[in-house]
C-alpha cells in the first residue's frame, strides 16, 4: 500500500502500523527501540520503519 508523501515525515524516521504513521522519531535508536517494544508486545502489527532521508522503508 502507498502512503501519500504528505503523511510521512521530511526529516527523521517514523513507524508505520498496519499502513498507517503513527508516531515520528529524530534518531534510528530511538525509532528501532520503539519497533522492537511494539513488536514484542503486539508480534501480529505489520510494523515498518521509514527513513525521510531516504526515502525508504523497511519491515520489522
Amino acid at each position: 500500500m502507498n502512503r501519500p508523501t504528505k503523511d510521512l515525515p521530511e526529516d527523521g524516521y517514523a513507524l508505520i502500523i498496519d499502513g498507517r504513521v503513527k508516531t515520528e522519531f529524530a534518531t534510528r535508536e530511538g525509532v528501532d527501540a520503539g519497533a522492537r517494544d511494539l513488536k514484542q508486545r503486539f508480534p501480529v502489527l505489520q510494523i515498518r520503519v521509514y527513513d525521510a532521508r531516504t526515502k525508504q522503508h523497511e519491515e520489522v
